[in-house]
């Protein structure tokens, strides 16, 4: 399966670049097939990059463990890490049969590719200038009026997908084949470094990486979020709160959801992935401060780094915990 974005790797993956070219296939018709394909090629490059450096394999080989391994975590960037725990999650939400929005696989599909040129370059020897610029695949019309025309799209595409499926089944042979010495610290702290300059080269903005894992999510929840944040009924971004501790006296809350009076039901502070989410707890309770002298109203505090989302309603009395 050819692709629009992920050709760069054929030479030397074939097997993620067809993977690829699946989910691009797919973008507009089967939002989960998309996330699946993705999450696949993530395992898949994920379990090379275990090879490459020889790191020593989690207990269980799902992702999820292999991408919390220490070893990995001390090898990849932080940002990259990110990405690939964002198409680990939507992948999982979709192989359980959770409802995926269009706009959540689209937004895979372009981390998959952030991934995908960050691993050419830092692993295939690539160069920047050899990545292709990042199109969305075009949506095509898929309604197929003649039977036989249909049959045999469906014909193609299945085929396509067996070949793939064998493809894959030779990198697994041919990886539990493969000897190789394990590196020392210095040299997985070497790799990191070097990993970290792609990603620096390649503008991975760590701060936009955690926005879209919350915007994903809030969207997910079903609430809707603006794509390019601005501000929605429902939920604004970036929303000026006054009565802060500053010189000025103002400041700027990262998300406020609004009920339909127009009333705070919630502050959201976020903080770098990076760092423990609780440094938001601080910030987010003086923001609501701020919100309940404004209206009237207190709302619920949350703060996260991304991942890890902790809620407080101090105004109801419960007590502070994590809910994922």
């Amino acid at each position: 399966m050819g692709s629009i974005n992920f050709e760069m790797l054929r030479a030397q993956w074939p097997e993620l670049a067809s993977l690829g070219g699946f989910a691009e296939h797919y973008a507009h018709t089967d939002a989960s097939s998309v996330l699946i394909k993705l999450r696949t090629l993530c395992e898949n490059l994920v379990e090379g990059i275990y090879q490459t450096h020889a790191l020593a394999l989690p207990c269980q080989r799902n992702l999820f463990d292999l991408l919390t391994e220490a070893s990995f975590r001390k090898t990849v960037p932080k940002v990259v890490q990110d990405k690939l725990h964002q198409i680990r999650l939507d992948g999982n939400k979709a192989a359980h049969g959770q409802q995926t929005q269009s706009e959540t696989a689209l937004g895979s599909l372009r981390d998959a590719w952030d991934i995908a040129c960050w691993y050419f370059i830092t692993y295939g020897g690539g160069r920047p200038e050899e990545c292709p610029y990042y199109q969305e695949p075009p949506a095509e019309d898929t309604r197929i009026t003649l039977k036989k025309e249909k049959k045999t799209a469906l014909e193609k595409l299945a085929a396509q997908e067996a070949q793939l499926q064998e493809l894959l089944q030779q990198v697994e042979r041919l990886r539990a084949q493969a000897k190789a010495a394990g590196k020392t610290e210095a040299e997985l702290q070497a790799f990191k470094t070097a990993g970290q300059a792609v990603a620096d080269i390649l503008k991975f903005d760590e701060a936009a990486t955690r926005k879209r894992l919350i915007d994903r999510q809030l969207l997910e929840a079903g609430w809707h979020v603006d794509p390019h944040g601005g501000n929605t009924a429902e939920v604004g971004q970036e929303v000026d709160v006054a009565h802060q501790p500053t010189e000025t006296g103002a400041g700027r809350a990262d998300y406020v959801l609004w009920n339909d009076a127009g009333k705070p039901l919630a502050v959201i502070e976020a903080k770098k992935t990076a760092v423990s989410s609780d440094k938001g707890r601080t910030q987010a309770r003086i923001y609501a401060d701020g919100l309940e002298k404004a209206s009237d109203q207190r709302p619920v505090i949350f703060y996260t780094n991304g991942f890890d989302i902790h809620i407080w309603d101090d105004a109801q009395g419960y007590p502070l915990f994590m809910i994922v």
